[in-house]
């Protein structure tokens, strides 16, 4: 079972809120419940009795995601540089989540819902900016019937600790001039294959574009999580707390 250890919770553990009073359920022991949550994609009264109460779980969950603790969290673990991570390149990519029955009907007024119906029923999208095959370094959700490059294109401007001067891999879904041209603004070296009915295609690396599938490997290590795998969230704001947990504890363990 996918579960983190005593010595990586003491690199995140100053990063989360201090418990008070007489808390039965310690911070260490509810991640590893999530964990097992997003592992097995159970509905929480199925959580096994030794986290303790599922409800105490998903409620201290919740006040985390709220109050903007697993995003902190997220950018603590590449800003402080507790976790190493060499970028040689980038990859801009998107993936379709199928949403669960469960995951849908919630009332618009309880919060965002990236919800959309496309050809293969109602999904989410995840895009995703990933430095390795293990290493996310931004994303954001959509709606399952977007299109890649709009929202590309938001998750690069509303980026807060973006890097320059390294290849971004894209593929043909980012290869409008709009997105070129935002990636060339932002200090990135454009890698991405023209359109074969392009006028005039232009040259890239070939051999570096190889590498982009460094982030579809990544979406697989996600997708491995069925809570990932399928949504059964219906508010972005609990789908994006199980997300931030599984790249947060795949950084710790590389």
């Amino acid at each position: 079972m996918n579960e983190i250890s005593e010595a990586q919770y003491e690199l995140i553990r100053l990063y989360l809120p201090v418990q008070r009073g007489n808390v039965r359920i310690s911070n260490l022991t509810m991640i590893n419940a999530v964990l097992y949550i997003a592992e097995n994609g159970c509905k929480w009264r199925a959580l096994p009795p030794r986290f303790g109460n599922w409800h105490t779980i998903y409620t201290r969950l919740r006040r985390w995601a709220e109050a903007g603790v697993l995003d902190r969290l997220f950018a603590a673990l590449q800003e402080h540089r507790l976790i190493r991570i060499r970028v040689e390149c980038l990859g801009l990519d998107s993936t379709s989540v199928k949403v669960h029955p469960d995951g849908t009907g919630a009332p618009k007024k309880k919060g965002p819902q990236a919800i959309g119906k496309s050809r293969g029923g109602w999904n989410t999208k995840v895009h995703l900016v990933a430095a390795d095959a293990r290493t996310a370094l931004t994303f954001s959700l959509s709606g399952g019937q977007a299109h890649d490059a709009p929202e590309g294109r938001a998750l690069l401007r509303g980026w807060k600790r973006p890097l320059s001067g390294v290849p971004m891999l894209r593929d043909r879904a980012y290869e409008g001039e709009e997105t070129r041209q935002l990636v060339l603004d932002l200090g990135f070296e454009p890698v991405v294959p023209p359109k074969t009915n392009r006028k005039e295609p232009w040259d890239y690396d070939r051999d570096l574009y190889k590498r982009r599938n460094e982030v579809e490997r990544l979406f697989r290590r996600l997708k491995g999580y069925r809570r990932i795998f399928s949504r059964f969230e219906k508010l972005d704001l609990m789908f994006r707390a199980f997300l931030n947990f599984v790249l947060i504890v795949d950084m710790l363990k590389c």
